[in-house]
């Protein structure tokens, strides 16, 4: 009997610790991804300062920035949608700041605003700088001033800017009726602590069948 409840026993302990290595490794994981969001708050949420004259998008991504310039009205709309607000766009604006013209994305309209005039003469908009990875072979191409993602290296070419976007979380100075919608960390993925309790419940579950299968090997003849 002992000989016969040997596998079953070993194949039970085998595999409920890797299962709950696995579980372990997708805490360490949580830990690791709460640092960065962390990280990435704290630096979102710290004082602005000029745009640098040529900025990284890895050194300078979601650099707290202030500029102040003028709008022109040249946009580009990407077509969008928000939860309790409905289909609209997100505004992406050329504007320019002394010698230089940079991409500000001014936030949401909604569709029956897309028309209004968003011109100002002076404007300061404060937000963080952004490369937005939201492009694919499936982002159909834009249609004139309506774009179905944010790809800063192509409306910057479309609109005469340097490929710099600078996500606004407020824009002081003209009421151009958008809502902001600030960069954040939300759209950083943290499923860790569902991949390990699923391991940790597969661990369970493969120790309940392991001790049944021991037991029915135990009653045996």
């Amino acid at each position: 009997m002992l000989r016969r409840a040997l596998f079953p026993l070993a194949l039970g302990v085998l595999g409920v610790a890797v299962l709950l290595s696995l579980g372990f490794w997708q805490l360490r994981r949580l830990e690791w991804k709460e640092g960065i969001i962390a990280a990435m708050d704290a630096r979102i949420a710290a004082a602005p300062v000029e745009v640098p004259a040529d900025p990284d998008p890895e050194r300078d991504r979601y650099l707290p920035v202030v500029v102040t310039g003028a709008l022109g009205g040249e946009e580009a709309d990407v077509l969008t949608s928000i939860q309790g607000e409905g289909p609209g766009y997100r505004v992406i604006a050329a504007l320019t700041s002394g010698d230089r013209r940079l991409l500000v994305d001014l936030g949401f309209v909604p569709e029956a605003a897309r028309e209004a005039p968003r011109m100002a003469e002076r404007v300061t908009v404060t937000g963080n700088l952004v490369w937005p990875d939201e492009t694919d072979s499936w982002t159909p191409d834009p249609d004139g001033s309506l774009w179905f993602a944010r790809d800063v290296g192509r409306m910057a070419e479309s609109l005469g800017t340097e490929p710099v976007l600078v996500v606004a979380r407020t824009v002081e100075g003209a009421d151009l009726g958008t809502v902001p919608l600030p960069a954040d960390s939300s759209a950083v993925r943290n499923d860790h602590l569902g991949y390990a309790v699923t391991w940790f419940g597969l661990a369970a579950a493969w120790a309940a069948m392991s001790g049944l299968l021991l037991w029915r090997s135990a009653r045996a003849p």
